[in-house]
């Protein structure tokens, strides 16, 4: 009996395990929620939460490199999956997938990023010859866009069929002058502008280098001393509004006999244009340029024709701001002097600006930049007319023809014709003997110049002797001058010197003033010949107090000999070094 109670409880224990250990273990089913099914990017880098809720452990990933995740895997629960993308540089639509599994369950989520939007054209402005042609655009565009043309003389051609290369016809210009087109394309909120610029029929014609043989270097030297027709054709309000009469063929006669053989004509432009978006010069204002341009040359003198401050719109704006505007403009106005004079030979040279410099502050290697692009336009603008001009004889500026900037900063225009270009500086150093007419509050004006003369700065003119710029100071800048452009084969105009008379002064003082005064003259005509700058005199017309005129023009006789015999003097003692 006890015995069997024993076994009993054996086999009682050994059911209770065996019923607590064999029992199956319960299986979960998993569960997986998804908060997105797709989701959009823009083509920037960067990231969207992805929520997820699931009640085991789970996984992502991502089937591009560009799209990634964090975190990429995690226990159950409720979570926030950070997806990243990188910026799409291309111009279409990318897509990948995020695959998350959760136990036996897989949910799959697209994400989208947008293309790089792009939308530009492969030239914006054509040129085309009077003749007419075929201009062929094309369009980089990651959407639609839609062309129309704004002239009635230019048609679509052709078009392939993603509309992203398109053929226009040209017609044949039979106007008299320059016209301009334009072609837009738009896209959404973008626009580029195709700008068609025909000439006359007969505007670009075939080289022709009958009568331009000289050189820049064989040219310098025919020319030995220059004179400028001064506040006359450049002057605003017309050329008679600075005081001047108008210039006339007896004037430039007196001129030739005086010993001048060149003479440098400063042209404002601006006033006399009749359309102000074509920038059409009038014919009338052409003509009257032809009458002086003709009195040098039927003279057998050489003239330089230039566009002279002309009220400031290319002079004073050497900025990046106004490049564009005014490139296109200086483009359109030399373009029209360089074809109304075409067939002149060697003796008309063409000087593409005047001082172009900023009106405040110190300029930047900006406006150095700038300003050699107005430089490089007038040399392609003349250049693109063929005939003569292709062989013409061209000066650029340094920045406001100043010595010292030149040799730091001008970088001479590329041309394909060899040996045709020039350079141009100015001198009025030292200011105060050359042009300031009275005390300023930086320093008082000299009414002495030079060694010799240093010696009179007594009684009325106790202090009045120049302390700087003398006559080392004079040859150490021409010498600047030669190294940097004469010595490498670019010819130097100085395209302005001269000193004012003060002539509130008598006496003795007067007499050394105006000794004084025609010593300078002559001695910066020398070195400048010595130098290899052509030195051109300037001249105001004015006769009176503070002018720097020697010509009376109203009576047309020599109004200041002592000045006259000095330029000549110098001249004829300097000797250019090419």
């Amino acid at each position: 009996m006890k015995k069997f109670s024993i076994h009993l409880l054996l086999v009682t224990v050994l059911l209770f395990v065996c019923t607590s250990s064999c029992k199956p273990e319960e299986v979960v089913q998993p569960e997986l929620i998804v908060a997105k099914e797709e989701i959009p990017f823009t083509k920037n880098a960067g990231s969207i939460l992805l929520a997820i809720k699931t009640n085991v452990k789970w996984r992502a990933s991502s089937n591009e490199s560009w799209c990634t995740l964090s975190p990429a895997s995690g226990e159950a629960g409720s979570r926030q999956i950070a997806v990243w993308v990188t910026e799409n540089t291309s111009v279409a639509v990318r897509e990948a997938i995020i695959t998350i599994t959760a136990g036996s369950l897989s949910k799959q989520v697209k994400v989208i990023q947008a293309q790089k939007v792009v939308f530009t054209i492969s030239q914006k402005e054509f040129n085309v010859p009077g003749q007419g042609g075929e201009i062929t655009v094309t369009i980089q565009a990651s959407q639609d866009f839609t062309t129309a043309i704004q002239a009635a003389w230019i048609t679509q051609k052709s078009i392939s069929a993603d509309k992203k290369t398109q053929i226009f016809t040209v017609a044949e210009n039979d106007l008299d002058s320059l016209r301009e087109g334009t072609i837009t394309f738009t896209s959404g909120s973008m626009t580029e502008i195709v700008t068609v610029r025909q000439t006359t029929k007969d505007f670009s014609i075939p080289a022709d280098k009958t009568g331009m043989d000289s050189d820049a270097k064989v040219l310098a030297k025919k020319m030995h001393l220059g004179w400028n027709l001064g506040n006359t054709l450049e002057a605003i309000g017309g050329e008679t509004a600075w005081g001047n009469p108008k210039a006339s063929k007896t004037l430039i006669d007196l001129v030739k006999a005086s010993g001048f053989n060149a003479v440098r004509i400063p042209c404002a432009w601006d006033q006399y244009l009749e359309n102000q978006t074509t920038y059409k010069i009038k014919d009338l204002w052409l003509a009257r340029v032809k009458e002086v341009v003709d009195y040098c040359i039927e003279n057998d003198m050489y003239a330089i024709l230039n566009i002279h401050w002309d009220g400031g719109w290319l002079e004073n704006n050497p900025t990046p701001d106004k490049q564009a505007e005014v490139n296109k403009k200086q483009k359109a106005i030399w373009e029209q002097i360089a074809l109304y004079f075409r067939n002149y030979d060697e003796r008309l040279l063409f000087a593409g600006t005047n001082e172009v410099h900023t009106t405040s502050g110190n300029p930047t290697q900006a406006n150095f930049d700038v300003q050699m692009s107005y430089n490089q336009t007038f040399v392609d603008a003349v250049r693109f007319t063929g005939g003569k001009n292709a062989y013409r004889n061209l000066i650029i500026q340094a920045y406001n023809t100043n010595i010292d900037q030149a040799v730091a900063y001008l970088k001479i225009s590329t041309d394909y014709v060899p040996d045709r270009l020039m350079v141009e500086v100015h001198h009025y150093d030292p200011w105060n003997f050359c042009g300031l007419e009275k005390d300023e509050t930086w320093g008082k004006y000299a009414a002495l110049w030079g060694q010799p003369y240093e010696q009179y700065a007594i009684g009325v003119l106790a202090g009045r002797a120049a302390t700087w710029g003398k006559e080392d100071y004079l040859k150490t800048q021409f010498n600047k001058i030669k190294t940097s452009f004469v010595d490498k084969g670019y010819p130097v105009i100085l395209g302005e010197y001269g000193v004012i008379r003060r002539t509130t002064y008598s006496g003795d003082a007067l007499m050394h003033h105006l000794d004084s005064r025609a010593y300078y003259l002559r001695y910066v005509t020398e070195q400048a010949k010595n130098y290899g700058l052509i030195p051109f005199y300037w001249d105001n017309g004015g006769i009176g107090n503070l002018a720097f005129g020697i010509i009376d023009r109203k009576t047309n006789r020599i109004a200041d000999e002592k000045a006259l015999n000095a330029l000549i003097e110098g001249s004829v003692a300097g000797t250019y070094p090419y």
